[in-house]
Parts: C-alpha cells; structure tokens; sequence
C-alpha cells in the first residue's frame, strides 16, 4: 500500500503548533525559527486546501478543520513514537545522542563507529538542543555554540575560535567508556573532514559530488 502523506516536518509543525496554540512554542520545541513554523503551517494549509488555524492578534486558534485534524495526527506521532522506543540498537550500551538543527547528519557518517565498537549502540534525536540534555533525553550532545556550560565538560569538535561545534555531556558521565570512545572517534572525524571545509564546499554546492 502506497501512504498519500504531507510532508513530516509540515505535520510535526502544526501538530506542534496546534498543542501550544503558538508558533513561538512550537519553534523551540523543534528548534526552529516562529517563522519557519509559519510557513510550514501554510504550506500544509495549502496543500490541504483548508485553514487550519485562524491567526488573530496574538493569538492562534484552530479551526474546527484543525480540530478534527489534530488528534490523528497527534496519535499517529504517538505511535510512532511507541514503535521506535522498542527498538533496540545493536550493543550492550546505548548511547543517546543529540544533534543540533544545523548539523548535517551527512557528515556523522556514524556506520564507521559502529563498526569500530559493536558494543555500543546509537541512537540520534535530530534536532536536540540544551534541553534534552538536561532533560534526559539524550546522554551527550553535539550543539552550536561559545561551549560553556555549568556542570558540564564541552569539548570543541571543529577548529577555529568563536563560534563553533561542541560535544557536551554532563560531568558526571563525561569519563565512561562508551562516552571517551565517542568523544576520541568525533574528533578524529572532523580532523579528517574539517566542519569549515564542509560548510564551504555546501555554499558553492559540492558536496557530494
């Protein structure tokens, strides 16, 4: 059976969107822009041929479209969400990783490590922020930033200053095996593929050729 699906991430927007009855919210829990929610909304709106919200002053309301719309959209999530966390990667420890937005997983390339360490399973959550971190959510966490944290080891995975790529994990596991082994492999990867070469050669659209 062939599905006729929206696209996902039109989906996860306004389901998002529909729980917080606000772009704003919807966006930080997806680590995006307000904007970029907008226009996914819109875009499914249009696809769909029906308003799904109305957009008063400050205010997001559904439509009764968005209302009936809502709760399967909010269930078929749901159960994806079950059926994944039954899965289990290969390995006696699993380790899960979070990755920010803006983060090409291209470049993670994670079968080598895979392969180098069988014991160790992975699972990413794309895109993760401070949040899930914090939360639990994941146990390390590749994010965009200056890498200073409390309660933290931040270690910079890409050259240069400022700005820039760094693995955080909470001080009290920073040290496991599985994390070190981690830690060691990402390194070494970006100085093979350095993230600033990558960037560049994505702007002027090389990459993968």
């Amino acid at each position: 059976m062939t599905y006729t699906l929206p696209p996902l991430n039109a989906l996860r927007a306004f389901e998002a969107a529909a729980r917080h009855l606000s772009f704003k919210l919807a966006a930080h829990e997806l680590h995006v822009t307000p904007a970029a929610v907008g226009q996914q909304v819109k875009a499914l709106e249009e696809r769909l041929g029906v308003r799904l919200f109305e957009r008063l002053h400050k205010q997001l309301i559904l439509t009764a479209a968005g209302q009936a719309y809502l709760p399967g959209i909010s269930d078929g999530f749901r159960r994806i969400a079950d059926a994944t966390s039954q899965l289990k990667p290969e390995g006696a420890i699993v380790l899960q990783v979070g990755v920010h937005g803006g983060f090409d997983l291209r470049r993670l390339d994670l079968g080598p490590f895979r392969s180098a360490h069988a014991d160790i399973g992975l699972r990413v959550l794309h895109p993760a922020g401070l949040h899930e971190l914090v939360e639990g959510k994941v146990d390390l966490l590749i994010a965009r930033g200056l890498g200073h944290h409390p309660g933290y080891r931040c270690d910079r995975i890409n050259g240069g200053s400022g700005l820039g790529d760094w693995l955080v994990v909470p001080e009290g596991t920073a040290d496991c095996p599985e994390v070190v082994s981690f830690r060691e492999w990402l390194r070494a990867r970006s100085d093979e593929t350095p993230l600033a070469n990558y960037r560049r050669r994505s702007r002027i659209g090389i990459v993968g050729r």
